[in-house]
């Protein structure tokens, strides 16, 4: 079960840390990643990374260099920091995880089975 906090209202250019929580055990053995979906639009994929804490992350073009995926697994979390946000980026976002997935794969959003429940992020003056 992975259980989401964070999100909420910023301004432009400002920063937002969303979390993610994951109940269970084996965490450490799962690739994990943020999607987001904005209204009328398909679920999209934001950053991923692999199972091991500071190990191989990957990103969309349009957040590289601006968000940052990281987990630790002592705490069975996962975090996605947000900087420099636009209102392009409002969005509800969601944290997911999957044992035995590829970094290759880990952009697509059928290749997950656990999903947070989504937090909405508004970016707006």
């Amino acid at each position: 079960q992975l259980v989401q906090s964070g999100g909420g209202l910023v301004q432009p250019g400002g920063s937002l840390r969303l979390s993610c929580a994951a109940s269970g055990s084996a965490f450490s053995s799962y690739v994990v990643a943020w999607f987001r979906q904005a209204p009328g639009k398909e679920r999209e994929f934001v950053a991923s990374a692999t199972s091991w804490s500071n190990g191989p992350t990957k990103y969309t073009d349009s957040v590289r260099g601006r968000f940052t995926i990281s987990r630790d697994n002592t705490e069975n979390m996962v975090y996605l920091q947000m900087n420099s946000l636009s209102p392009e980026d409002t969005a509800v976002y969601y944290c997911a995880a999957d044992k035995n997935l590829r970094m290759s794969d880990s952009g697509r959003p059928g290749a997950y089975d656990y999903w947070g429940q989504g937090a909405q992020v508004t970016v707006s003056s």
